[in-house]
């Protein structure tokens, strides 16, 4: 009986295990069923709607945006050659860079790419700036999506702007959309603006430029508005609008992306820049004073950011200049994240090992046959033939400037505008006794190998002259002898706290000590003849001085900047100060163009005059030292830092002894008010003390 239970149990058991086998089997089969339907459906999303499938995923899990970058470009469409431990590389280029953003575009399909100013100026594609706008529309073919303003857009002034801005849209072509805030177009007192400026702001409206604007990328609201710092405003002293508060005026367009836009993410393209210094790292200031900016483009100082700059909550980020470097910011956010964190920044090196894109090489090509045929051909010149060669390198473009003292460059641009005078007066030569070359004139350098023509423009870039053609044109000015040794103070006194205000001056030497007491620092001027011989200067007589037209224009503001401590006041031959500089702009009339010797055009003149060797004029190994034109003195004893006392000193000096002489009365005041008030007492003790024994 045991045996028959145990028997029918064993089959009960079996069946009920077939059974449960069975089951497992369907249920598997269905489970399969429904991951191949699933994935089946997300295949079908992913196809026909991958936008929406990825804005859903983006509201359930974590939003990523990313930002490329660049500012400072400076027009350098082409690779530009630097040295490297002695060897000489070529760097950046808008062909590699549109090749590194492909390659950013690959992996993110869904990217802004974004430029903080200084777009424009710096090569010779600036020369059709404003009857082409080379450089608004080659950034349109690169795909760039917003962009600001620096300083150097507004070079060619309110009416070279507004030819800019008419050109691009003639084009027709895709454009950039322009951002900047604190612009504003002032009017006279009859209400009314200037025509140049009323032109600007009818182009500036038709193109579209505005405060901010709004993208959505990814299902994300991105706010994007533009500034120009306080220092950068500085360098536009021509261009005829005003640029106002720019803390001031982020906040207002803060408020204005948060409370009435509704944006996820503000992004704020500064063309303000950073510093070591913190009390003039003028984006950092931003970024403390408006802490509601998500993400900073810091443009202007040319800042190579390795390691983005954290100020709170804000993200801040350099690429360099000259398009060396694409900047890449990748930021995400989780849907209980309250600020977008930062996973990725990277320096990508615009260098040989990418390609050259090209589309984008066909289109710098026609546009470098156009700067021939609409630029050089009417100087004479070739884009890419050789002036020169020099077996050493320049200083760097990055140094120029940074330290205080003599440099080789200077001294062959100062020489360089004294030659290309001479040759074009010919038998009316005047002598010039001076040349003068600010280092902010000076955007490029020259290194060891060919010096071609594009390489001589980019050293001197800058402006726009009286007939309308790119770069400063050179002019003839008096000063008398005690004003070329105020130049000289300006160089002692004022560059050290302004780089580009440090001067080059060719037909002087002298030497001066920082040490001294400011405007007080020249110790001695003399007059350096070609041959060698020194002169003394006479502070009564008038001296020609070549200088370019910014230049001069800078110098006759030294009184007014120095609070009339020192005063240069560049005059005509006949002792008139001069109200209108472009009346004296030196035209070259030996070669039958009637050309404005342009300060580029003067250095390639000076090369093609060296020795030739192989038919190649070469740069003398005299340019590889200095010659002792300026001589830093570092004595601190008493006597070299109190010695040759100026006016100023003389002033400053009596002001120190009469203060000193008021401290001594007053110290003698005091004593001898305690000493009788102690005598007083001391009386007044005796009396108590008498009446006592009484």
């Amino acid at each position: 009986m045991i045996r028959i239970n145990t028997l029918l149990n064993q089959i009960i058991t079996l069946k009920q295990s077939s059974k449960n086998q069975r089951a497992t089997v369907v249920n598997k089969q269905i489970k399969e069923f429904i991951t191949i339907v699933i994935v089946v459906v997300i295949m079908t999303i992913q196809i026909f709607c991958p936008i929406g499938f990825q804005n859903v995923l983006a509201d359930n899990y974590e939003k990523q945006i990313t930002i490329l970058f660049t500012h400072d470009m400076h027009d350098n469409f082409l690779p530009f050659k630097t040295e490297q431990n002695g060897e000489v590389i070529e760097l950046g280029g808008y062909a590699r860079l549109q090749s590194a953003i492909n390659r950013e575009k690959q992996k993110d399909a869904e990217l802004l790419l974004v430029s903080a100013g200084d777009y424009s100026m710096g090569t010779l594609f600036q020369t059709l700036y404003a009857s082409d706008a080379l450089s608004l529309r080659i950034l349109g073919h690169m795909g760039f999506d917003v962009i600001t303003f620096g300083n150097h857009e507004f070079d060619f002034r309110a009416s070279g702007l507004a030819d800019n801005l008419n050109a691009a849209m003639k084009s027709k072509e895709r454009l950039p959309q322009i951002v900047i805030s604190n612009v504003s177009f002032p009017v006279g007192s009859d209400g009314k603006m200037e025509d140049s400026l009323a032109n600007l702001k009818k182009a500036w409206d038709d193109y579209g430029i505005k405060d901010y604007t709004i993208i959505e990328c990814k299902g994300v609201k991105i706010g994007v508005f533009g500034i120009m710092g306080k220092e950068a405003a500085s360098g536009a002293p021509m261009s005829g609008v005003v640029f106002t508060d720019q803390v001031k005026k982020a906040k207002e367009i803060v408020k204005i992306l948060q409370e009435k836009e509704n944006v996820d993410l503000i992004i704020c393209l500064s063309h303000s820049g950073t510093s070591k210094d913190k009390s003039q790292s003028e984006d950092e200031i931003l970024a403390k004073k408006v802490p509601g900016i998500d993400v900073i483009i810091s443009g202007h100082t040319h800042t190579t950011l390795e390691e983005p700059i954290l100020v709170g909550d804000t993200i801040i980020g350099s690429c360099g200049k000259y398009g060396q470097y694409l900047g890449v910011i990748t930021l995400t956010k989780g849907t209980d994240d309250k600020r977008w964190k930062l996973t990725d920044y990277r320096l990508e090196l615009i260098d040989g090992s990418l390609p050259e894109d090209p589309y984008i090489s066909s289109v710098i090509n026609e546009y470098k046959q156009m700067v021939q045929e609409k630029y050089l051909d009417k100087l004479g010149m070739k884009f890419d033939d050789v002036l020169a060669k020099t077996a050493f390198s320049f200083i760097p473009p990055s140094q120029i400037g940074a330290e205080h003292k003599e440099e080789p460059l200077g001294n062959l641009i100062g020489d360089a505008y004294i030659y290309a005078v001479k040759q074009a007066e010919g038998l009316n030569y005047e002598p010039i006794t001076a040349a003068i070359a600010p280092a902010g004139t000076i955007r490029g350098s020259f290194v060891k190998g060919d010096i071609t023509v594009s390489d001589v423009f980019n050293v001197s870039s800058l402006g726009i002259g009286k007939d309308k053609m790119s770069g400063y044109p050179l002019i003839s000015v008096y000063l008398t002898g005690k004003e070329l040794k105020t130049v000289c103070e300006v160089d002692a006194s004022i560059a050290p706290m302004m780089k580009p205000a440090q001067l080059y001056i060719s037909g002087l030497k002298y030497s001066f000590n920082p040490k001294r007491l400011i405007f007080n620092r020249v110790t001695k001027v003399q007059i350096q003849r070609p041959d060698g011989t020194l002169e003394e200067i006479d502070d009564e007589k008038l001296y020609r001085v070549v200088v370019g037209l910014y230049s001069a224009q800078v110098l006759s503001i030294v009184g007014e900047k120095s609070f009339g401590l020192l005063s240069i006041q560049p005059k005509a031959k006949d002792g008139s100060v001069i109200t209108n500089f472009e009346d004296h702009i030196i035209i070259d009339t030996s070669s039958g163009r009637n050309n404005e010797i342009k300060e580029w055009l003067a250095i390639a003149q000076y090369l093609q005059s060296f020795e030739k060797i192989g038919g190649v004029p070469q740069v003398p190994e005299y340019y590889s030292r200095t010659h002792g034109r300026k001589i830093v003195e570092n004595e601190s004893d008493i006597l070299s830092l109190l010695s040759y006392p100026n006016k100023i000193a003389l002033m400053v000096y009596s002001v120190v002894v009469v203060i000193f002489i008021v401290i001594i009365l007053l110290i003698f005041i005091i004593i001898r008010r305690r000493n009788t008030r102690k005598r007083r007492n001391r009386y007044s003790s005796r009396y108590i003390e008498i009446r006592r024994w009484h």
